[in-house]
């Protein structure tokens, strides 16, 4: 399995971690801390250094209640860390729903589209398709990031509504002439989501591989976490790992991560007792 991208074919036979850039004053677990652009390139430099695979490089915070910028404040914010991590040798993604901020991070030789709306903007599914290899991720969101976790609720199983709402924008973006192979699935953990959806999106993860793309998926640092352990944003690292090496054990191939390092030691424990994923679609799970 692979992930075409522009300038990458990423390999997808060993998990990967994607690093957090979080160019924003106001993201819940680090905002602030890189909200200027030499600040944000110096961690883009460090969680290389720390081994991230990928860099998800984002200006737009999507926690609850969260302020939207506008589209010269998200540009300010996100192309001159963009225009620096190109040059670090992984593959760089941009977090954005706004079709505008995709064509000018395209235009730098930005390799994925990573979008919370998975391309329902207008305009950013043409802005995709019309690019002749970047990557994308289409992540579930139940409602917009300032009233999504309000009263969340789905009408039946929460794994279920899952998986049908990604294979139906799958197949809305593949006819719009995106291959397959570009593409990734995530199951939006807290978006729109009650703890108890997220621990069964989880306990459940694969039944999502009978889509058969790859997925990818962000337990670091959520409230899902604090709520389990009683600890605050900067206390939930053990935490995070224990969700990521779960959701890797479970089949995902991508995991986003704000503490990269520890991630990547993690993971290459996990490796090295050999431990067997899993990937039974069998019985009634298998949508």
């Amino acid at each position: 399995m692979h992930w075409q991208t522009t300038r990458h074919r990423i390999a997808l036979d060993q998990p990967l971690v994607m690093g957090i850039v979080n160019a924003t004053p106001d993201s819940f677990s680090d905002g602030g801390l890189h909200a200027d652009a030499p600040s944000a390139q110096a961690h883009c430099e460090r969680l290389v250094r720390e081994g991230a695979h990928i860099l998800d490089i984002g200006g737009e915070s999507t926690r609850p209640g969260a302020r939207t910028p506008d589209l010269a404040e998200e540009l300010a914010r996100v192309l001159p860390v963009l225009r620096h991590a190109v040059t670090l040798g992984v593959p760089v993604s941009v977090d954005t729903s706004r079709p505008e901020v995709m064509r000018a991070a395209l235009d730098l030789g930005v390799d994925i589209i990573n979008d919370v709306r998975s391309l329902a903007r207008p305009g950013a599914l043409a802005v995709v398709a019309d690019h002749p290899a970047c990557g994308v991720c289409l992540m579930h969101m139940n409602g917009e990031p300032g009233v999504m976790q309000r009263d969340p609720h789905y009408d039946g199983d929460v794994v279920d509504s899952v998986v049908h709402w990604l294979r139906d924008r799958r197949a809305a973006v593949v006819a719009a002439g995106v291959a397959a192979e570009r593409i990734t699935l995530d199951p939006g953990i807290g978006f729109g989501k009650t703890a108890a959806h997220n621990w069964e999106l989880l306990r459940r993860q694969h039944v999502l591989l009978a889509l058969d793309q790859p997925l990818l998926v962000g337990w670091s640092r959520k409230s899902t976490l604090g709520q389990l352990t009683g600890r605050p944003v900067d206390g939930r690292l053990p935490a995070s790992l224990a969700a990521a090496l779960a959701a890797v054990q479970r089949g995902a191939k991508v995991v986003r991560v704000h503490d990269v390092a520890a991630t990547v030691d993690a993971l290459q424990v996990w490796a090295a007792a050999g431990l067997p994923e899993t990937t039974s679609t069998q019985g009634q799970d298998r949508p």
